[in-house]
């Protein structure tokens, strides 16, 4: 770390929103994905009072990153200490504060303090432009606070197969199979460039209305917990963040598959895709349709898979 330049800086942004809310937002951080565009998952390994253990995993420069951090929360002062490093460079640590400070019952501001070293063709330009982009998608998501309710989609489908959670995983695991699998997709890219992360690509087609889409995700796979979680890197216009998760639950008979999905709805976008008039209760219908149908399909072929393949062990 001393060999490293550090940058060190604070930064100071005025959000449309109550102290606690914003302080909240920040605490609350394996809500992130969905709410801030660059984390793709983040996991709670350990809490003890006011001190926890994440792990990150967020988007930069195109590629996933994966970071261990530690945090001290102190909610009467509405202020977070943070510690964060990267797994694979655990020398570059990046250390700082955030602190929410009110400024009347709808208003306050939110400040970063953060040291952080210099990367390979980093600048103390460049890294101030990513703080404070990263700091406008805060204020951005902090005062749609109000509107959190409407905007929010969380669901789950699930079904039950009579086979090991091997052939399950396996099944959810080989997407770049599903273009000759799953009748909705009809093409499927993958790159895999460390074990258990992948960049997918996948051209769908909504078995009800015919239409076509190109969806871009990051997955990350974990074979031991039978977990894949997903985040869609490249959006529907109807959308502004989703996220989502294939788990599997194993008993002595067989495994409950489960698909988890969370949606931010675009409301900007809502009377323009779905026509003049149409609401958010109308865009959460769409949407929760639309996952719905691809879900089934998809639980049916993984049954499907895995059952045939059992019959034929036998």
């Amino acid at each position: 770390m001393s060999s490293q330049r550090v940058h060190s800086a604070q930064y100071t942004v005025p959000v449309a929103a109550p102290a606690g809310v914003v302080y909240g937002l920040l605490a609350d951080a394996p809500h992130w994905p969905v709410l801030l565009p660059s984390y793709v998952h983040v996991e709670r390994i350990d809490r003890d009072g006011t001190e926890e253990d994440l792990r990150l995993w967020d988007l930069r420069h195109g590629q996933v990153r994966s970071c261990l951090a530690h945090r001290e929360l102190r909610a009467r002062d509405r202020r977070i200490e943070f510690e964060q490093r990267d797994a694979l460079f655990p020398d570059r640590s990046v250390s700082g504060s955030w602190s929410v400070t009110p400024e009347g019952d709808d208003r306050c501001l939110l400040t970063l303090r953060q040291e952080c070293p210099a990367g390979p063709g980093e600048t103390p330009e460049t890294l101030e432009a990513g703080v404070r982009a990263e700091l406008a998608v805060l204020r951005e998501a902090a005062e749609r606070w109000d509107r959190f309710d409407e905007l929010l989609l969380s669901f789950e489908d699930s079904g039950y197969v009579c086979g090991p959670p091997e052939l399950v995983f396996d099944f959810l695991y080989r997407i770049e199979d599903w273009a000759e699998l799953v009748p909705h997709v009809e093409r499927a890219e993958v790159s895999e460039d460390r074990p258990g992360v992948q960049a997918t690509v996948l051209h769908t087609c909504d078995p009800e209305t015919g239409e076509t889409t190109v969806s871009e995700s990051v997955r990350l796979c974990f074979p031991g917990a039978g977990r894949i979680v997903h985040k869609e890197t490249v959006l529907p216009d109807l959308v502004a963040a989703h996220c989502g998760e294939w788990y599997l639950e194993p008993d002595a008979s067989g495994v409950r598959v489960v698909s988890a999905h969370t949606v931010m709805l675009q409301e900007r976008a809502v009377e323009a895709v779905l026509g003049g008039g149409a609401r958010l209760v109308d865009a959460r219908r769409y949407v929760r349709e639309r996952l719905g149908r691809m879900n089934t399909e998809a639980l049916s072929l993984v049954r499907w898979h895995a059952e045939s393949a059992v019959r034929r062990l036998r």
